[in-house]
């Protein structure tokens, strides 16, 4: 091989290498291909960003409405402990869990009455008598004419208090009163209790109230059809139930049935303020039990039916005259009962109807009870029987009353049916009197006879009482009432009745005290056995303002 072509085959070898290293260096200085996940993953750190972004500007808003927060927080006051309302007018305060609550109470009952007796006798001539047995004394008798009655007005009922609930289960109340019968009271416990409600229906009551022993016992006074009770559930309710008595009490009550069981001792006294007298001291409080069962078996939407028996044992009576009773006039240790009342109204609060005291071991009250009501309609009756194991004679007297009562609400409210007490309460006024919206209020129109009978063998007229008899008097009570409801809280009544009452003397002779139902400073002079009731009639007018 030549030297030339040597040199051209090495000068094309360099040219083909150097080719191929040309096209090398091109293809590794040209970019790769396009990859599309590197797209998407810019696109997701674009939309991070993004986010980023609005989270720091809600952070930046947050931290602005929370300083605009503390901001007027720190302006304004903290929520009260204590809520204080006036909801259906009656002004209360409980506090913000509702476990602890006092409502507060006013009642005021004015009236105003007028007992229509015909002319009065000397008392040789006329024989119509109060006499020391009926709560009379020489300071409020004439003692040259028969008894006139006190025409005028008196406070009925004049009361303050609260009542409410402690720690969620107990409940309490605490009213006073300053009004009374025929004169006002300096002041009285009227009702003080607690209860514990954590067993429901079940509670259980200790204190001064009015044991549950019918349907006039547990209506409220303040939406009672007339101004009175009849006089024979007042007399039963106040014997060994009644207003001001000392009890301890078990009772529930569900949507149609109620039931209790109480046992009870003294009706407290008025308080002892320095100016007024207290109650005597007795020598032992009585002991009684008190018993009651009612609801409404049968009943519908606008009407029911109501049922119920109570009744009410004397364990063991007061003793008013301790171990010695010298100068008395009774046994040493006595222990007796009475029974007695006022015509059905209290603006004179003599006690036409009276048995006296009768020695006494035992003594019971049986009552039946009925009502129908339809919607603005209402019947009621209740029938009391009375027995008493006498201790002085062998007797067991008895007695016995009734009442039928009827009630009509025009403006076309029912009475309400209050399914705690099985008893029937005012009727809410649908239109509230008003000159400015137009509104009436409500008007009822209520009727009632009722019948007492405290004669126990009361003989002829003209004849001496027997050792068995008991002259307590017989009175028979017809009244028409009508009322006015301008509103919840007001009440205007206007009631008649025509009253007769027909009792025998009970002393064995002319003059004072020959035996114990006659003893006293007033003299009667009446023939033996002679007619000492009496027949009028009455017209009383009550204001009232409760909430």
């Amino acid at each position: 091989m030549t030297r030339t072509t040597r040199t051209w085959g090495l000068g094309l070898i360099s040219i083909l290498a150097a080719g191929v290293s040309s096209t090398a260096l091109a293809q590794a200085a040209a970019p790769p291909a396009a990859d599309p996940r590197e797209a998407r993953i810019d696109q997701l750190e674009s939309e991070v960003q993004d986010l980023a972004a609005e989270v720091q500007d809600l952070k930046r808003g947050q931290a602005a409405q929370i300083q605009t927060l503390a901001d007027v927080q720190a302006k304004e006051p903290a929520p009260p402990s204590v809520l204080t309302t006036l909801a259906n007018g009656v002004p209360s305060i409980k506090s913000a869990d509702g476990r602890f609550t006092a409502n507060f109470h006013g009642i005021l009952q004015f009236d105003a009455g007028e007992y229509n007796q015909s002319s009065l006798g000397p008392i040789a001539t006329d024989l119509r008598r109060s006499g020391p047995a009926l709560g009379a004394s020489a300071s409020n008798v004439d003692l040259t004419h028969a008894r006139k009655l006190k025409d005028g007005d008196d406070f009925r009922r004049a009361r303050i208090g609260v009542d409410g609930k402690a720690f969620g289960d107990w409940d309490y109340k605490l009213i006073f009163d300053f009004a009374g019968s025929g004169v006002e009271n300096a002041g009285q416990l009227y009702e003080g209790w607690i209860q514990y409600s954590g067993l429901k229906p079940v509670h259980l009551r200790v204190g001064a109230f009015s044991p549950s022993i019918g349907l006039e016992d547990q209506a409220s006074t303040n939406g009672m059809p007339l101004l009175e009770r009849s006089v024979v559930e007042d007399i039963a309710r106040g014997f060994v139930a009644g207003d001001t008595r000392t009890a301890v009490e078990l009772w529930g009550s569900g949507d149609h049935w109620l039931a209790s069981a109480a046992l009870t001792g003294r009706v407290i006294g008025v308080l002892n303020t320095g100016t007024a007298t207290a109650v005597p001291q007795s020598f032992g409080d009585q002991l009684g039990v008190v018993g009651r069962l009612a609801g409404t078996p049968f009943h519908g939407e606008d009407w029911l039916v109501h049922v119920g028996a109570h009744g009410s044992y004397l364990i063991d009576p007061p003793n008013l005259t301790g171990p010695t009773a010298a100068g008395l006039g009774v046994a040493p240790n006595a222990e007796v009962v009475a029974f007695s009342n006022t015509p059905e109204l209290r603006v004179d609060g003599t006690k036409l109807l009276n048995t006296g005291n009768i020695p006494a071991k035992h003594a019971s009250t049986t009552g039946l009870e009925f009502a129908a009501q339809k919607a603005n309609f209402l019947f009621q009756t209740e029938y009391d029987y009375f027995t008493v194991n006498r201790t002085d004679v062998p007797s067991t007297p008895t007695f016995s009353g009734y009442y039928f009562e009827g009630g009509w609400v025009i403006t076309g409210e029912p009475r309400v049916y209050n399914k705690q007490t099985a008893a029937f309460d005012a009727p809410n006024v649908a239109h509230p009197f008003s000159f400015d919206g137009g509104g009436t209020g409500a008007f009822e129109l209520v009727a009632r006879y009722s019948d007492m009978d405290l004669n126990y063998h009361q003989g002829a007229a003209g004849t001496a009482p027997k050792p068995t008899a008991i002259r307590g008097g017989d009175e028979q009570n017809f009244t028409i009432g009508l009322n006015w409801y301008p509103n919840q809280f007001t009440k205007f009544m206007l009631d008649v009745s025509e009253v007769q009452i027909h009792r025998l003397s009970p002393c064995t002779n002319t003059g004072a005290g020959v035996n114990n139902t006659c003893t006293g400073a007033v003299l009667w002079n009446t023939p033996v056995g002679s007619q000492i009731g009496q027949n009028f009639t009455d017209v009383a007018i009550r204001s009232q303002f409760a909430f």
